[in-house]
């Protein structure tokens, strides 16, 4: 398929892919950072 016939839903598809990526990856560092100060105040 050429780059201009571009399939639509492709496009959504990444861009879901795109913020969930985003969201986990968010979720993710929360929980480090909240290890770390967990670790730091628990001293």
């Amino acid at each position: 398929m050429s780059p201009i016939e571009r399939d639509p839903s492709v496009d959504a598809r990444r861009a879901s892919a795109r913020r969930t990526a985003w969201i986990v990856g968010g979720i993710a560092c929360a929980v480090y950072v909240g290890f770390l100060l967990l670790g730091v105040l628990g001293k």
